[in-house]
């Protein structure tokens, strides 16, 4: 959220509710690969989405349609839920970190299985993205991806 200056750190929570309906539209249209996957958009699975909210956004929770966010067991120190097994391809799932946003980022990266790609510029969040099994894109992709 933090890559526009589109006024959000105003209205985080109104912020975080703007791209979750992005983030959806995107994950429904079938046209989202990733660089280094071979194929065009449309002939590979389309990824799964899962949107952490933080701090002040974490009120955009109550403003989503339901269903959006669940529980499991992921790391209850970190998260309040990933939710029920593996994100379904075209999902957009919603996790509310108990605490820092970073830390749930990486719990959740810990308890997702296959490719699980991060996006963010934060340098120390890309490490610690990294060393629990994640590819690190920057906000630049998704947002590219966001403005198509």
């Amino acid at each position: 959220m933090g890559s526009r200056p589109d006024g959000w750190w105003r209205d985080r929570a109104g912020a975080a509710v703007r791209l979750h309906a992005e983030v959806v539209r995107l994950a429904a249209s079938g046209r989202v690969s990733l660089p280094d996957e071979a194929g065009s958009p449309g002939e590979t699975a389309p990824p799964a989405f899962v949107l952490v909210l933080e701090g002040a956004a974490k009120a955009a929770a109550a403003r989503l349609p339901s269903g959006e966010s669940g529980e499991s067991g992921a790391d209850r120190e970190a998260v309040v839920g990933v939710g029920s097994g593996p994100v379904r391809p075209g999902e957009v799932r919603v996790v509310q970190a108990r605490g820092s946003g970073d830390d749930a980022i990486v719990a959740v990266v810990r308890e997702l299985p296959g490719r699980r790609v991060v996006v963010t510029a934060d340098r120390e969040l890309r490490e610690r993205s990294v060393a629990a099994g994640a590819t690190i894109l920057g906000p630049g992709w998704l947002l590219g991806l966001l403005r198509d």
